[in-house]
């Protein structure tokens, strides 16, 4: 449909609307609810921390590190460092919120040692998948630009950029099994109450969304990529 000036409306727009907004919901779920329950301090006392620390000593990961990192929600386990890194506010925090998120790094520590095949994955494909996320867009519109010439172009695109949307679906499984994991030894160390375990679990549950609406809005970029291609090819 074209509009005056030269202008028409490009409705695969509207997947990247839709992307957007399920993105955009799930940061704003996960902020409200870690800071509903950062508020409520564990009935133990124990910080992100202590309670990190605790739970690498008890799975036997002596050679796992914990250490403080700035910003806010950063938190993160880096397999090639050993190391589990806790922000400002899970690091020395003792609230559920906190605890949950310093226990669910620990989960991928313990996915590490296991040798968990999605995890194993997951870091595999990193380095094509940042590739294909940064680039795989920009090498298809070079393609469009070439004309007839570039339909060998727009597939190399469109295959780069499937490996960012591969790397978001296989973090799936790898979020959802490391909060399995830190609830279970949360329980099993007595670190959380099971009233607080349910609220720590809201808090993963919220994190997890997030990951969720990232797979969603990739697999709704990569459609609109192959619509795109699909009406030149058409044309």
């Amino acid at each position: 449909m074209y509009y005056p000036y030269g202008m028409y409306f490009d409705w695969t727009y509207i997947l990247v609307i839709i992307g957007l907004v399920l993105s955009l919901g799930a940061s704003a779920l996960v902020n409200s609810t870690f800071k509903k329950y950062s508020r409520v301090r564990s009935s133990t006392g124990v910080s992100g921390q202590q309670a990190a620390e605790r739970i690498l000593r008890s799975e036997g990961l002596n050679d796992v590190a914990v250490n403080h990192i700035g910003g806010n929600l950063t938190d993160n386990y880096n397999p090639s460092q050993k190391t589990v890194n806790l922000s400002d506010a899970t690091y020395a925090s003792s609230s559920v919120a906190s605890i949950g998120v310093a226990a669910h790094e620990c989960g991928h520590a313990m996915q590490h040692a296991s040798g968990y095949f999605p995890l194993t994955l997951r870091s595999a494909i990193l380095p094509v998948a940042n590739f294909g996320s940064m680039l795989g867009i920009p090498i298809c519109i070079i393609g469009l630009i070439m004309g007839q010439m570039g339909d060998t172009v727009i597939k190399v695109g469109i295959l780069l950029f499937s490996f960012a949307v591969l790397f978001q679906l296989v973090t799936l499984p790898v979020e959802f099994n490391a909060s399995r994991r830190a609830l279970a030894k949360l329980k099993a160390d007595g670190i959380l109450y099971p009233e607080e375990l349910n609220q720590t679990r809201k808090v993963l549950t919220a994190a997890a969304l997030t990951y969720v609406a990232a797979a969603a809005a990739s697999i709704l970029q990569l459609i609109r990529l192959w619509l795109i291609f699909g009406n030149r090819r058409s044309d």
